[in-house]
């Protein structure tokens, strides 16, 4: 054990001392932070320029000034006016586009156009088309000569929130939340498949390495090829332990310096408070378009962070390090392996398929989870071990019965013994192995080797 920890402190040492883990680990924060701070920007830069539409309605004025102004959009009706006297010199009358509406547009949803210099943004288009459903289903209604039809339509309009409430075996009930369950599924699973594939290839990496410069020969003379290989596993992972928390406090720090120092204040708040379309599309505008916060969207966000708390933090917590763990071991050894067993990186693409398939799988498969928590594929992936530290880490938050859980840890442990040791079998022989192309034959042959 002391020359493990010898060679897990050699590891370790040598690694967060080199340049490219320097850079890694202060570029990756900034990296992240952008992640938060650019749609904050984006968000909060408003368009400056002021823009004019003509619309146009040829044989009609069933949509004469139906579609509100914006803060930064007019629309000016045209009225005798047709689409050929105006559609090549728009611009040059100060307007921005044409909108060509046809008296069709009630019966066939394509028969309206909007010309323009430039590609007009998603929000205009919303709001546009928004504004003119409302119309067309009040002029449908309106033939039914119903009175007071205004007030009838804001009197039924209604919006309903499912309350989800979880009943244990005991009877006692809890609310949750299946949109933060589905985020948490999410992040978990991915974080995951991150994390298990970028420090296991390290360890790869470090393998071909020592050996491509001969200095696992010399290491060799002192300690059990075994005993090199628990260390360079373990010693990678602690380094990449440190560094992914180095990331998270960095990458926090520079958000809220970030936050505080150049965005204007509430930025990052109005990206949850940010309309769903051009300055809401889906509710009636009169002059501007503003942002504001409702009381119902009070009551959701307050709904939100209550469906947060009621998460069981502790049981994801501890099921996220278990299978971290226990899931870079396995494919850090697997890794290992691969990389003793060829003389350089080139060499591992014959023998990573097998690997990186689960992997992939995996992280596929967690996906579907966040939809069907429930599914036998999700069930299966959750527990075989190659694929369950992604997939259970996706299943966690919609509440896994405990003996699933427990089946899943205990053949990850099983198979973790046994890939350490098939990893052992074929190390020891190919890290000494120089020249010479290796087949899946031949490592069939190092794994039988009794000697």
């Amino acid at each position: 054990m002391n020359k493990i920890a010898l060679i897990i402190r050699r590891e370790y040492i040598t690694r967060v001392r080199k340049k490219s883990f320097l850079i890694m680990t202060f570029l990756t924060p900034f990296l992240f932070a952008l992640i938060f701070i650019i749609p904050a920007l984006v968000m909060t830069n408003e368009d400056k320029e002021s823009k004019k539409i003509a619309v146009i309605e040829e044989g009609s004025d069933l949509f004469a000034n139906v579609i509100p102004d914006t803060k930064d959009t007019d629309f000016e009706y045209l009225a005798g006016v047709k689409l050929d006297d105006i559609k090549n010199n728009f611009s040059e009358m100060g307007y921005y586009g044409v909108l060509f509406i046809s008296p069709e547009l009630v019966s066939s949803p394509d028969a309206i156009q909007l010309i323009s210099k430039k590609q007009p943004p998603i929000g205009l288009l919303d709001h546009i088309s928004g504004s003119l459903e409302r119309e067309i289903e009040k002029q449908k209604l309106l033939a039914y000569n119903i009175e007071n039809l205004d007030e009838i339509l804001r009197t039924i309009n209604t919006s309903v929130r499912i309350q989800t409430i979880k009943m244990d075996e005991s009877g006692s009930a809890r609310e949750t939340s299946t949109g933060i369950s589905m985020a948490l599924a999410y992040i978990g699973g991915f974080l995951m498949y991150m994390l298990v594939f970028m420090f296991g290839s390290m360890v790869m990496r470090g393998v071909i390495e020592e050996k491509t410069n001969r200095i696992v020969e010399v290491i060799v003379s002192s300690v059990k090829p075994v005993q090199l290989m628990l260390g360079k596993i373990i010693g990678v992972g602690l380094v990449g332990l440190t560094q992914f928390a180095l990331w998270i406090v960095l990458t926090l720090a520079l958000v809220m310096v970030v936050k505080s120092s150049f965005l204007p204040e509430g930025a990052m708040e109005q990206i949850q408070q940010f309309p769903q379309s051009f300055a809401g599309a889906d509710q009636p505008m009169g002059g501007t378009a503003t942002a504001t916060v409702t009381p119902e969207q009070l009551t959701e966000f307050q709904e939100i962070f209550a469906g947060a708390l009621s998460q069981p933090w502790g049981l994801i917590i501890f099921c996220f390090v278990f299978f971290f763990l226990t899931g870079y071991l396995l494919y850090a050894s697997l890794f290992a392996a691969i990389g003793s067993a060829v003389d350089n990186e080139t060499e591992t693409q014959q023998f990573m398929l097998p690997v990186t398939i689960p992997i992939i799988l995996g992280l596929i498969v967690a996906m579907g989870t966040m939809q069907n928590p429930e599914s036998s594929l999700s069930f299966w992936f959750s527990i075989i071990p190659l694929t369950s530290p992604i997939v259970m880490m996706a299943r966690i938050p919609f509440d896994v019965p405990a003996w699933e859980i427990a089946l899943s840890m205990g053949l990850m442990l099983i198979t973790l013994a046994g890939a350490v040791w098939m990893a052992a079998k074929i190390y020891r022989t190919g890290i000494l192995m120089y020249g010479k192309k290796t087949s899946w034959k031949e490592l069939w042959k190092w794994l039988t080797y009794k000697g």
